[in-house]
């Protein structure tokens, strides 16, 4: 049964921050919308899996849709949740999910959705709560977890449910202002709370409805064309998800409330962009928090060496092509195609050469030229052997063009490098999209083109290195000084991070061979900075042979060489929660001898735990 209820939230306001400082108010009422979608989740489909269960989540396909150009809402959320689990953890046979960590018991339950704005946002970001029935009102516990990289808000539902769940914690999710939610500028359809589409202008249950230009086409999508700069107020986003958690418990079980954060444990656990969210919330005033737990954090503070996200990738973007031509193949995981592009490699670091970037008379002379430059920039050559798979799916170049937009805070064809998105022809040319096609963004899309029928478009692409003078205007952007460079600079700065609240416990998690947020770059400099201002709560695990895409361990190549993360996030909320309950201290900074799996299946002798 799904009921959808008109609600001015006033509860909201009962649950307001108490005792929260100047540098976080507690949002109004009025800064939230008044809509409220209820749906429960039983008799064959659950809040974990959708009614999936571990084989269903491992099954290479999909859950189909009855009619792919018009899915249903219970359609969009199983595939979303299906999708979700695959892009985060190593579901694979012998990768250890279920054997050696995690749980994927049937949880029934409900889930409440609503639109959260913070103070002085364009746009919403999604929230949803999933209560299980077995919520423990005797212990109540909700876990926040935002969405990893740009995910939907389901994207953090490996991280945060099979721990959370069974153990009768409700989960808060946010999609922390990115996500999924595009809008198709030629058919003027966005999407709905619900997942289904709904035409700009009528619905009014849009959970992105951007200024459309006259003659607009292609495909806009929240984390690039908001113009919020939504990771400036990542750590808000988590606080907002908090507080409609204690609204839909309220809800769920009016006969216990209130439920608020002097009588509810809360707990923020997220990992890469969401451990970034988990950390930039630990920072705000205010007792509302109990603990953090932050995996392989995309984070940025002042001094320790720590680098913003669009410095180094950029960076990477432009170098690493060539670079990795200076290590030997078989020290490289390969990603599927590397053979391929070592001519487009090649042609790169001519390109870099003749622009005067690098030195050498032949390409194994400009690839060492390029390597040393990297290493000399802090790359580890673990975190450069690791960032092979972003330099072979050209994940540098998607990131940089979205965040361009993002921190500069540019709207629909306004992005000031030139590019932008739409479906495309396989000559790479700009089309409509399907109404297949569009069906399936909310569900399937990670929240940054390419993909799902959704691709760049790169004005300055030419020959022979394509995409050099897009990435050499992206890279100007971090590096210039024109009033587009300086917006987009003003919108890194504004996500630096502070050390968290005094006495607040946080354990971050990063692996050590992490090559698109090496840690050298985040977690490290995050901890330098956080102990240089007395904040002895924080901890640290360094996790050897672990790198940042558990989901890419299904990989023969990968699996055999690297550790997941994921069993040491959910082991380290095993330690706060035990240490919130009086069971014992704060675990010590470790680091932790992992290893791959080789050719086996995983076993517990190579995930030692500290």
């Amino acid at each position: 049964m799904r009921l959808p209820i008109r609600f001015s939230l006033p509860l909201l306001l009962g649950a307001s921050l108490a005792g929260a400082g100047s540098a976080s108010p507690a949002p109004r009422a009025t800064d939230m919308t008044d809509i409220l979608r209820v749906s429960e989740h039983r008799h064959g489909d659950d809040l974990l899996s959708a009614g999936l269960g571990l084989e269903g989540l491992r099954a290479m396909v999909p859950p189909a849709f009855a009619d792919a150009a018009h899915p249903t809402a219970a359609e969009l959320r199983r595939r979303a949740i299906w999708s979700s689990w695959r892009g985060i953890a190593d579901l694979s046979p012998g990768g250890g999910f279920g054997t050696l960590y995690g749980a994927m018991g049937e949880v029934p339950g409900r889930e409440y959705a609503t639109l959260a704005r913070v103070p002085g946002a364009r746009q919403p970001h999604r929230v949803l709560v999933q209560v299980p029935d077995a919520f423990d009102a005797g212990k109540r516990c909700v876990v926040v977890a935002p969405a990893s990289g740009s995910r939907g808000v389901y994207g953090a539902i490996a991280v945060a449910g099979p721990w959370a769940l069974p153990r009768g914690c409700a989960v808060a999710y946010t999609d922390k202002g990115a996500g999924s939610d595009y809008v198709d500028l030629d058919a003027r359809i966005g999407v709905r709370l619900d997942g289904t589409p709904g035409r700009l202008g009528e619905a009014s249950d849009l959970a992105f409805a951007p200024d459309v230009p006259e003659g607009a086409t292609g495909v806009a999508f929240k984390h690039a064309h908001s113009q919020d700069n939504p990771e400036a107020d990542w750590g808000r986003h988590v606080q907002q998800a908090a507080q409609f958690a204690l609204t839909a418990l309220g809800q769920a079980f009016p006969q216990a409330a209130p439920f608020t954060f002097d009588n509810t444990r809360v707990i923020a656990v997220g990992i890469s962009n969401g451990g970034g969210a988990v950390l930039r919330a630990a920072e705000l005033e205010g007792d509302w928090l109990d603990a953090v737990v932050a995996g392989e954090p995309n984070v940025y503070v002042d001094g320790h060496g720590s680098r913003a996200l669009y410095d180094y990738t950029t960076e990477a973007a432009l170098l690493m092509p060539c670079a990795l031509l200076d290590l030997p193949a078989e020290s490289l995981p390969q990603p599927p195609l590397l053979e391929p592009l070592r001519p487009f490699w090649q042609a790169r670091c001519a390109s870099l050469k003749a622009a005067g970037v690098i030195e050498g008379a032949d390409t194994a002379a400009q690839a060492r030229s390029a390597h040393d430059r990297l290493r000399a920039a802090g790359w580890s050559e673990q975190a450069l052997i690791a960032g092979t798979a972003s330099a072979g799916f050209d994940l540098w170049r998607a990131v940089a063009v979205t965040y361009a937009s993002a921190y500069g805070r540019h709207g629909i064809g306004e992005h000031p490098c030139g590019f932008a998105f739409s479906a495309q022809n396989p000559d790479f040319s700009p089309r409509p999209a399907t109404d297949a096609e569009r069906g399936s963004w909310w569900s399937d899309a990670s929240g940054i083109p390419p993909g799902n029928g959704v691709g760049i478009l790169d004005p300055k692409l030419a020959p022979p290195d394509l995409t050099l003078a897009g990435l050499q205007c992206l890279r100007g952007l971090y590096t210039g000084q024109e009033p587009a460079a300086r917006a987009v600079q003003a919108g890194i700065g504004a996500t630096r991070a502070l050390p968290p609240r005094a006495g607040l416990p946080v354990l971050v998690v990063h692996g050590m061979d992490d090559g698109l947020v090496p840690e050298a770059f985040s977690s490290t400099p995050y901890l330098a900075a956080a102990r240089a201002a007395g904040r002895q709560d924080v901890r640290y695990w360094q996790v050897r042979n672990a790198q940042h895409f558990d989901a890419f361990l299904g990989f023969p190549a990968y699996g055999a060489r690297y550790a997941p993360l994921l069993p040491y996030v959910h082991a380290a909320l095993d330690r706060v929660w035990a240490h919130l309950e009086g069971q014992g201290s704060l675990p010590a900074d470790a680091v932790i001898e992992a290893r791959g799996r080789g050719t086996g299946a995983v076993e517990a002798a190579q995930l030692p735990m500290p």
